[in-house]
């Protein structure tokens, strides 16, 4: 169990080694890169909140969540919030960084007035749907990419 996680914020300090941050070998089709997802929350810097998670002085994982997104095109009223993305260093797994990590964006986003999340994962033997789902996610039958969506209430 983690002893002391904190959620810090991306900095020129901390930035070399938040790219380095890797997931064990066998996820990395599941999740991009932390580089990827920093492109991409700079891309998007309205509504991404890439944060990173320190164990004391250890970096041990990244979640970006995402917020008030227009989640279907055709409908301009259905605006999300939620996890976008989910790295914990391979071997710090299993520890509750990443329970902490969702926590961390379920706060954040009730702290914004929204009443739920959603996040998506890639379907499979191998995918993290189990870990979601014991976090309390509920499937919505959606899909998003090819990715399942889960939903949390708040």
């Amino acid at each position: 169990m983690p002893s002391s996680p904190r959620l810090e914020e991306i900095t020129p300090d901390n930035v070399e080694a938040a790219c380095e941050l890797r997931v064990r070998p066998d996820q990395e089709h599941l999740v991009a890169p932390v580089a990827k997802s920093l492109a991409e929350a700079y891309a998007w810097r309205e509504i991404a909140w890439p944060r990173l998670v320190y164990d004391g002085d250890e970096l041990v994982g990244f979640p970006m969540g995402f917020f008030r997104i227009q989640w279907r095109h055709d409908d301009p009223a259905d605006l999300r919030s939620g996890l976008w993305r989910l790295n914990i260093a391979a071997d710090r797994q299993g520890r509750g960084y990443g329970r902490f990590a969702v926590r961390a964006v379920s706060e954040e986003a009730r702290r914004r007035g929204e009443t739920r999340i959603y996040t998506t994962w890639e379907p499979g033997d191998d995918g993290p749907e189990e870990f979601y789902r014991r976090l309390g996610f509920r499937l919505t039958g959606e899909s998003s990419g090819g990715q399942t969506v889960g939903t949390l209430g708040l």
